[in-house]
């Protein structure tokens, strides 16, 4: 299901620029970064993107979203979103193998289905592409900005699949910044060149 996300809307609400978003699934009235904006409306702007930044599926394209909803300038949100994409990163390369085994043999059942789902998720019909391109399928596979792509499941297919280290961290890194110059476009770019004309 495709929902709407409107990113720019004048003050007298008579002219409006939607644009489909299959990445913010969700909420009746939008899409799930409007919603999240919303229930964590006591904090700060700054910190609200940060935070959906950090979220899997949402990412850096939710947290962009999120800070062009919020009213924050394309250049302060950049640096926030980035931060708080890469930083699961790093441990997600590292340990998640080590926390699915766990998962697994945890005698808690939604823990051992959710270890499975994301097994199956990293080794599914996708992680074949990045396989056979490795560097840059992952690049890819991180950078477009589809539903259930993103530097959350780039990692983990990376992860699961051993590529090394030093071909992985380059490919997610490159594979973020495109996202950013992809959704800095949808989010910042569009709907400054809508409101000119």
């Amino acid at each position: 299901m495709i929902r709407r996300l409107i990113l720019y809307q004048t003050e007298d609400n008579d002219m409006q620029f939607e644009i489909m978003l299959p990445v913010l699934l969700a909420a009746e009235d939008g899409g799930l970064a409007q919603k999240l904006v919303g229930m964590m409306g006591g904090l700060p702007p700054m910190l609200i993107v940060f935070l959906i930044s950090m979220i899997p599926i949402l990412e850096l394209r939710g947290g962009l979203v999120a800070a062009a909803v919020l009213g924050i300038p394309m250049w302060k949100a950049i640096g926030v979103c980035a931060l708080g994409n890469i930083i699961p990163i790093p441990f997600i390369l590292l340990f998640i193998e080590k926390i699915l085994i766990w998962m697994e043999h945890c005698k808690v059942g939604w823990m051992n289905r959710l270890a499975l789902w994301l097994k199956e998720r990293a080794l599914g019909e996708k992680s074949q592409k990045i396989r056979k391109y490795e560097f840059v399928g992952l690049l890819l596979f991180v950078g477009i900005p589809l539903p259930g792509t993103g530097a959350w499941t780039g990692s983990l297919i990376a992860s699961m699949l051993h590529v090394e280290r030093k071909k992985s961290v380059p490919a997610i890194f490159l594979g973020l910044v495109l996202a950013t110059v992809i959704m800095c476009i949808i989010t910042y770019l569009i709907p400054a060149l809508v409101k000119a004309f």
